[in-house]
């Protein structure tokens, strides 16, 4: 059995770092991986990281999106070479749709207070903020380093509206974290149940791959299966 080339695309306040439990348990399972770097300036620039990672690959794509990973990969995952989408906690807009549009309907996630703007529009994320609401479940020693690698993010991303939403014409699966407080859960259910994802319900903060690598990691291995029996 072949299978699809998994594809990890990291969120806002992050790196490629945020897979680095999850791609060796995935490399031993035998699935090749690669872990893009989106430079977080701009949407299109995020999409455009991606897909020239998508060109260097011959084969089929399993393309996975944490948190606005989401975002990028509803966009990037038209690409031929793409079968299917997995969703970590993520945004999963339509087409038109900006961040800043999405979740009105619910509370203020509590993670957004902790964010900081710098001269240039760029955004990051307080430590007190990383340990207390973006990574509440996992021990100080992790999240100082999180807070230590964040790439900031410019605030134009959550205005940017997204074009035509890949995850209509894909399978897909999503991870929905219950104890998110940077993407609220009944948010991250009503994205799953729009594009009839078969779901992952983990009791996790907003970042599963690193509080729960084993499930999340085991949910991927099962996407990539799946495409590669189809």
């Amino acid at each position: 059995m072949s299978y699809p080339h998994i594809v990890l695309v990291h969120g806002a306040w992050a790196d490629g770092s945020s897979w680095s439990k999850v791609i060796p348990l995935l490399q031993d399972k035998g699935h090749a991986v690669t872990a893009v770097q989106p430079p977080l300036t701009s949407l299109a620039d995020d999409v455009a990281a991606t897909t020239r990672a998508l060109a260097l690959i011959n084969g089929p794509v399993l393309l996975v999106g944490h948190s606005y990973g989401g975002v990028v990969i509803s966009n990037a995952g038209h690409d031929k070479t793409v079968a299917g989408l997995v969703f970590v906690a993520a945004f999963a807009p339509d087409e038109g749709e900006a961040v800043g549009d999405l979740g009105h309907e619910f509370p203020p996630p509590p993670g957004l207070a902790e964010l900081r703007p710098d001269a240039s529009g760029f955004l990051s994320m307080t430590a007190q903020g990383v340990a207390e609401n973006f990574a509440q479940d996992l021990p100080a020693s992790e999240t100082r380093v999180m807070h230590a690698v964040q790439t900031p993010t410019h605030g134009s991303v959550f205005s940017a509206k997204s074009g035509p939403a890949a995850w209509k014409h894909r399978p897909t699966w999503y991870v929905l974290a219950t104890e998110d407080r940077m993407i609220l859960p009944p948010l991250q259910r009503k994205f799953a149940q729009a594009m009839q994802a078969q779901i992952l319900t983990l009791p996790t903060s907003h970042v599963p791959m690193l509080s729960h690598p084993a499930e999340v990691a085991d949910f991927i291995a099962a996407a990539a299966q799946s495409l590669a029996r189809n």
